[in-house]
């Protein structure tokens, strides 16, 4: 399961959730998730069971693909975005998409140096 580890890391980031916490959505500790991390243990089903229902693309954590957003798959908060982004003309389009591509670059330095 090469890779599974780091797509792990990169959904907790993504959640903004430490070690424990992320563990704790699987059931296990901060020492288990470590090890998951660095590919030094597989995770079982129970575990991954957890973290999807917790809103982690578990498809994603294990073949590296991840699941079409739907409609229907949208908080109300997204959904109000993507609204609101869909009735911009495309310049204003293409600067919210800078923005956000920036915005969610910073959060990642974030949580890499609040961890470190």
């Amino acid at each position: 399961m090469s890779g599974l580890g780091e797509r792990l890391r990169e959904e907790r980031k993504r959640l903004g959730l430490s070690q424990a916490d992320f563990g704790a959505l699987g059931g296990v500790k901060a020492n288990a998730q470590g090890k998951y991390e660095a590919d030094e243990r597989s995770p079982d089903s129970g575990y991954l069971e957890g973290l999807a229902s917790a809103g982690v693309d578990v498809l994603y954590v294990l073949t590296g693909k991840r699941v079409p957003v739907t409609a229907e798959g949208l908080a109300d908060d997204e959904s109000e975005v993507l609204n609101h982004y869909r009735s911009m003309p495309e310049n204003d389009r293409s600067t919210i998409r800078r923005m956000a591509s920036a915005l969610a670059e910073t959060a990642g330095r974030y949580e890499v140096n609040k961890e470190g």
